[in-house]
């Protein structure tokens, strides 16, 4: 047995190990995890550890004794095929030439590289030594911020295709007491609504066959806390999210032996793979962090990874926006886009935004009936073109971005009427239609081009655009290819490959374009699609729930990827309980500035100016959930500047009860040797502070150990308080 560690730095950025013969372990390592797995005696590879980073190097050779005496041939194999001796659900299920649904993988070699110093990439080749079939995994770690990033490759050299029917991007197991899982669901205006229960014997599974909108009834993120319901500031908790625009399937098996199993991927539904020879088949990354300080650090460690590895400009500025949607809907000409793009410079925002209903004119544009798919400018509505708008937006000194909904498709349109084959519908059934429109088959090469052409046209005749929203408003119903023809179990994954195709293409031609990510809500959530999208729209809805909402992806989503708008939703909450809940994420307006008298309208310009001078510490500092709306009458996080003398506080009383007693606010992430100065901020025009704390200033300790009052008995009432280094 070797006495030496499993990752020796050779040169940066190159090679550091590859396991020999002798080496019996792969180590996969953050600087607060290890991820240990075993080569046992019968060739196959095991996972022996899953845990704190184990401080002494030395005793990673205890697995290289685990491994060399078979205690590693457990059920805990990393990547078990079908039909073998494990009786439970496999990552990998394939169904061969001659008709055997059996597969065994065996260990062939890794590698580890560093790919900077920070992050670092083991990749593992396993083979069934019967049939030949290969299987590369692969493990990024990333150091600092306690992420490991995981995806597996399928290939195999028979002479005609395999039937793949399971493909998992990875699978982890645990031994503990208990297991409790916290899941996301929902549905258009009341999205990521969370519920935790135990897991006991047996199979949970959490999946969506929605195919575009694929996360429209559950998200593809959940946590499960080991011995304890997942806290906030403490305790054993896996954090897990698939980056899969598409049906993704999450399944938690609780074993005989009271194991977990987790293995997550995209959903085999309908999706059984025909695999050519040679061809190889890659899933989703699958992205996780196991935090021993309970699910605020591991938030703040994702939102790190995030805005560094994964978002689009993840680094970068974000813009506030006015959309014109809840002002005109579908009813608007140049002229009254052209005041709304001077209400935009009124009220100190970076854009306008011009939403739907701007296209189309055989079938135009005037509801969501018909027009969708004929992207020419409707010339009734906007005589001068687009180009007339950037001009005007220019004049008004504001951005202009524009809506888009290029996958989708109204049956009353140009589109349909000249290439019916080009969508995903039944040829022999009557249609259904989930509102009003069907799904392109982007599956096929040639809609791929289209609906790419659709992004380049606009931005070549106006090249001044600023902004995209892309919308996906239908799931893909009536399943069925005109293009895939006899490989219709392919339609499911090759449409999402489509999707990425086309969005890559656009991120390439145009490399600096922000782009938010809609989905009828939140429908389209996922860290694959965010590697295209500077952010995504989370809900139509209420102030209201957007606080609950805003609570649940703040777990797995940094707060500048979720765009937040001021609407006219829920007209019993004021404009300053509305404003100060979107002022939490990336800050936009879909609003009348008509509606507004002199007060609300001072109030807005202010709130504006407040979130551009604190933009930083709102979009880019580490963020902490200090009280849950799921537990308390109240809620109230915050955001703190990384050097830590700035933070953003927000409070928010929802429906409190009668002569309930409030508690103070304890802050998190302060510096407790600091002095900070506590100020509220977004004050209505000539109203002044009532907190009596207000003007004063406190230590850091004080602050986290004491707190501050900031509750009241008022019903849907809000403060925000800007926190200052002394």
């Amino acid at each position: 047995m070797k006495k030496k560690i499993l990752i020796v730095l050779l040169i940066m950025g190159g090679l550091l190990s590859t396991l020999s013969a002798q080496r019996s372990f792969i180590r996969i390592s953050t600087d607060e995890t290890d991820l240990v797995l075993l080569v046992a005696p019968n060739g196959r590879l095991y996972q022996g550890y899953l845990g704190k980073r184990l401080l002494r190097e030395t005793d990673l050779d205890n697995f290289s004794y685990l491994a060399s005496t078979g205690t590693g041939d457990s059920n805990w194999e990393v990547y078990p095929g079908s039909g073998a001796e494990d009786y439970f659900e496999p990552a990998l299920a394939v169904t061969h030439n001659d008709g055997n649904m059996a597969t065994i993988l065996t260990y062939v070699s890794s590698e580890t590289k560093k790919l900077n110093s920070n992050v670092t990439e083991t990749v593992i080749y396993l083979k069934d030594r019967v049939y030949p079939t290969e299987v590369v995994l692969y493990f990024t770690a990333y150091a600092k911020e306690n992420i490991i990033k995981t995806r597996s490759e399928i290939k195999h050299k028979e002479k005609k295709p395999v039937t793949i029917w399971r493909y998992a991007s990875n699978m982890l197991y645990f031994e503990s007491s208990r297991y409790f899982l916290t899941e996301f669901s929902g549905d258009w205006a009341k999205e990521v609504r969370m519920s935790t229960q135990e897991l006991l014997f047996g199979k949970k599974i959490i999946d969506t066959k929605l195919g575009s909108r694929a996360a429209m009834h559950t998200y593809p993120f959940f946590e499960v806390g080991l011995d304890g319901i997942p806290r906030e500031n403490e305790g054993n908790v896996l954090m897990g999210t698939l980056g899969w625009t598409g049906n993704f399937q999450f399944t938690f098996e609780v074993d005989n032996t009271g194991n977990l199993r987790v293995l997550s991927g995209i959903n085999p539904y309908a999706s059984a793979y025909e695999l050519k020879p040679g061809e190889v088949f890659s899933t989703p990354e699958f992205i996780f962090t196991f935090s021993h300080c309970g699910t605020g650090k591991a938030s703040r460690n994702i939102h790190d990874w995030a805005r560094e590895y994964q978002l689009k400009d993840g680094k970068g500025d974000r813009l506030t926006l006015l959309n014109n949607w809840e002002a005109t809907y579908f009813d608007f000409d140049e002229k009254k886009l052209e005041e709304l793009m001077k209400e935009a410079k009124s009220l100190g925002v970076d854009m306008f935004l011009l939403d739907d209903g701007w296209f189309a004119n055989k079938y135009p544009r005037e509801n969501d009936r018909a027009g969708l798919g004929d992207w020419e400018v409707n010339r009734s509505k906007l005589p001068d073109g687009i180009p007339h708008l950037v001009k005007s937006a220019k004049d008004a000194d504001v951005k202009f971005g524009i809506w888009i909904e290029p996958e989708m498709v109204n049956p009353k349109s140009e589109l349909f009427e000249k290439h019916p084959e080009w969508v995903i519908h039944q040829p022999n059934r009557e249609t259904y239609y989930f509102r009003n429109q069907l799904v392109l088959d982007l599956s096929n090469p040639v809609v791929q081009d289209y609906v790419f052409g659709v992004v380049d046209k606009i931005m070549t005749e106006n090249p001044g655009i600023a902004y995209f929203k892309w919308d996906c408003n239908s799931p893909i119903t009536n399943v069925y290819s005109p293009y895939l023809k006899e490989k219709q179990n392919q339609l499911y994954i090759d449409h999402v490959r489509g999707v990425y195709k086309v969005f890559e293409k656009v991120k390439t031609k145009y490399p600096n374009i922000p782009m938010m990510l809609c989905s009828g809500g939140g429908a389209r959530c996922d860290y694959e699609a965010l590697k295209y999208f500077t952010e995504f729209w989370c809900s139509d809805t209420d102030p209201i729930e957007r606080l609950y909402i805003q609570w649940g992806y703040s777990y797995f989503f940094p707060v500048k990827s979720m765009a937040a708008h001021v609407t006219s939703w829920n007209k019993s909450t004021s404009l300053k309980f509305r404003t100060d809940v979107a002022m939490m994420c990336k800050l936009g307006f879909d609003i009348s500035l008509k509606e507004m008298d002199e007060k609300e309208l001072a109030y807005c310009q202010g709130a504006v100016a407040n979130y551009n001078r604190l933009k930083r510490v709102i979009l880019d500092g580490d963020f902490y959930r200090l009280i849950s709306p799921y537990e308390t009458n109240h809620t109230a996080v915050m955001n703190v500047s990384k050097e830590k003398n700035k933070a953003v506080l927000y409070a928010y009383d929802i429906h409190p009860r009668y002569g309930e007693k409030l508690l103070p606010v304890k802050l998190q992430g302060l510096d407790p040797a600091k002095t900070y100065k506590i100020e509220e901020i977004n004050l209505i025009p000539r109203t002044t502070s009532r907190m009596i704390s207000n003007g004063k200033s406190y230590s850091g300790d004080y602050l986290m150990k004491v707190g501050l009052n900031l509750f009241t008995t008022n019903r849907i009432s809000s403060r925000i308080i800007e926190i200052t280094q002394q």
